[in-house]
């Protein structure tokens, strides 16, 4: 468990060695630009970052819509295929050489555009076609040219549709007109296609027509209404078969989708060049850089420098007292997975202690201890280590999370034993653990009846209280500070121990009243120490209000401790629900019926999913709580900026 020290890399080259020395830096995986302060006879070096950015936002939405297109294709025809996925590799060659494909990009993102274009105007025009179809499909039904229907020399001639509503009494109404008459072509459920004849010296018919949401016929021409519709028909097939052709160009292209991944990730580099040049200085022939470099990996990237040029100047040196480098854990791969919970929070300072592997112990202890099943532990083991072996590194969040729930679940198991619970049956003919119910449920905690488990989380959570401050003694002790390690943290740390003989001592059932005397002791003697000391760099005044701080502060010591009374509460939810749903379940089993047989099954793996999940959330949430509050508040800083290297953030590749 380590932070990896920092050093600074100071560089002067000249002008036109830029571009090889920050491609040469970036393949060190190893270097990270920072401000160069303002050097005498320099400038501030300024790059064309706007022209970077329109470029790559062009591409990417080329890509998008490429992507998006072959992703309908390979849904609608049922294609499996891996062509879609980020995170295939590279070698570092062929993405440097991406920059010559700009051409070949360029034609493919100008060919992406057209089909783009043409697939959203085919897509408007199949669009208006359907409302066109649907007011035409009733016309279908009229059998002579819809300009036959037109007014004579004596006669008003109304081809049209109502609401089929309407349609009795609009009838009704037409025919009692003394000069018109209404026929009637053809209907469906929503509205008539009707005729409406009326002599010109009548206006009776013509008024009623507004009246009943009369429409008059919108086509016209020598073609009948039912040539209008398959026209129409046939223009929407053939719509349909162009949009299906583009479809197929789509995916013809699919192939370069590689390629413009490729491309989009080098721009983003030559975006991120030209961004940190603006954290650079030169002069008229030269330019300077300044960069943190792990001292581990100083020779990595002095070679690579070297084999650039010969003309140019760096050196090694160490950061200022007043410079606070970015952080870089180096844990194993265990732990690795831990450092997620920890960066939700805030990443460790680069100069201060990394918690990560003893907060892995206690949160894998804690998730433990809330699952308590050897059955939900093999579940989190199968289920976590499927999505940390699938989504490995570069899974991010999710994949790290996957195995912290791995690693819990081997502590769940252990717990399991611990209380002989699988799937809420009990497994073994004993327990080491007391009871959930009964009279071994509550233990005498100095004459009071107290929940066994509320006890023993307590206790638990002494011992995590007192790992804190033997972190802050290791950080103090770490930064040379001696005293403040001995005072703010190795006193507090024997106060835990005294806090935990002397709970043990006060519980009857232990028969240790003998830990009363010795805890009571080591408590009382470390917290006078803590109280005298914590003034010490105080004036007189201080001395004082310090020390009764420090005694002041034993209220907030016990308020934590009754906070991991949540470890007791989450894992006794999860413990009844199991216990529920087992024997409800076997009852149902065991009872013959085949209904009541599928009943019981379906609720035995619905019941115990359920309860997983909404255990694995909450001790999810929980734990981490306990470890930002109660533990990091002992001695956690923060604050820190993680280490990011030169060229490190890619969407879509894997540069090797």
């Amino acid at each position: 468990m380590a932070v990896v020290e920092m050093g600074k890399l100071n560089l002067v080259a000249m002008s036109y060695d830029k571009d090889a020395l920050l491609n040469a830096l970036q393949r060190t995986g190893a270097t990270e630009i920072k401000y160069h302060f303002d050097a005498e006879n320099t400038t501030p070096m300024t790059a064309d970052c706007e022209g970077l950015r329109e470029s790559l936002a062009a591409v990417e939405s080329s890509l998008a819509l490429l992507s998006s297109c072959t992703e309908e294709y390979l849904k609608e025809h049922k294609i499996k295929s891996e062509i879609l996925k980020d995170g295939f590799s590279v070698s570092y060659s062929e993405f440097i050489a991406a920059n010559e494909k700009q051409g070949e990009v360029a034609s493919l993102v100008e060919k992406i555009n057209e089909l783009s274009d043409r697939e959203r105007d085919l897509n408007a025009e199949l669009s208006k076609l359907r409302r066109t179809l649907k007011t035409a499909e009733i016309y279908s039904a009229v059998q002579q040219p819809l300009n036959y229907f037109s007014d004579t020399l004596h006669v008003k001639v109304k081809l049209g549709v109502i609401p089929a509503t309407v349609k009795g009494n609009f009838l009704s109404a037409i025919e009692n007109c003394g000069l018109a008459c209404v026929t009637e072509i053809s209907a469906n459920a929503e509205e008539a296609l009707v005729l409406v004849t009326e002599h010109k010296s009548s206006t009776e018919a013509e008024s009623l027509l507004p009246e009943y949401g009369f429409a008059v016929c919108p086509f016209n021409g020598e073609n009948t209404g039912e040539e209008l519709y398959n026209s129409l028909c046939a223009r929407e097939k053939q719509i349909n078969e162009d949009i299906n052709s583009v479809a197929e160009e789509f995916y013809s292209l699919s192939e370069n989708i590689r390629t413009l991944k490729v491309y989009c990730d080098y721009l983003s580099f030559e975006l991120e060049k030209a961004e940190q040049s603006e954290k650079m200085r030169e002069t008229q022939s030269t330019f300077l850089l300044e960069a943190y470099v792990p001292k581990e990996a100083e020779e990595l990237v002095q070679n690579a420098i070297s084999e650039v040029s010969s003309a140019v100047y760096f050196e090694f040196s160490e950061p200022s007292e007043d410079e606070v480098p970015p952080t870089l854990l180096k844990n194993n791969p265990v732990v690795e997975n831990f450092e997620a919970i920890t960066n939700m929070y805030s990443p460790p300072s680069s100069r201060e202690f990394d918690p990560n592997t003893v907060m892995a112990f206690f949160y894998s202890v804690f998730i433990g201890f809330i699952m308590a099943d050897i059955g939900y532990g093999l579940l989190m083991i199968l289920g976590g280590g499927f999505i940390w072996l699938k989504m490995g590194k570069k899974g991010g969040m999710i994949g790290k999370l996957g195995g912290v729930f791995a690693i819990g679940g081997i502590f769940t198991i252990i717990w399991g034993f611990l209380f002989n619970s699988l799937f809420g049956f009990a497994l073994l003919p004993f327990k080491v653990m007391p009871d959930l119910r009964g009279d071994a449920m509550s233990w005498s905690l100095a004459g009071i009846k107290v929940p066994a488990l509320l006890i023993v989380s307590m206790l638990i959570g002494v011992v995590q209280l007192g790992a804190g401050y033997l972190c802050k003694a290791v950080q103090c002790w770490r930064r040379k500070q001696v005293l403040d390690g001995i005072f703010d943290g190795l006193v507090w740390t024997v106060f835990s121990v005294g806090v935990e003989l002397a709970i043990a001592g006060f519980v009857e059932e232990f028969n240790v009243s003998i830990l009363r005397l010795i805890g009571g002791a080591t408590a009382g003697v470390s917290l006078i120490v803590a109280m005298l000391t914590a003034g010490r760099k105080e004036k007189i005044l201080g001395k004082f209000t310090k020390g009764f701080g420090a005694a002041y502060g034993v209220i907030n010591y016990a308020s934590d401790i009754l906070s991991y009374a949540r470890l007791y509460g989450l894992m006794l939810a999860g413990a009844v629900i199991a216990d529920i749903v087992s024997s409800n379940s076997v009852n149902l089993i065991s009872s013959g019926n085949v209904a009541f047989i599928i009943l019981g099954v379906a609720i035995m793996l619905i019941g115990h999913i359920f309860n997983l999940a909404i255990g694995l959330l909450g001790a999810y949430i929980h734990d981490a709580r306990l470890q930002y509050v109660e533990f990091y508040g002992r001695f956690y800083e923060g604050e820190g900026e993680l280490f990011t290297p030169l060229g490190s953030k890619h969407k879509h590749v894997l540069v090797l």
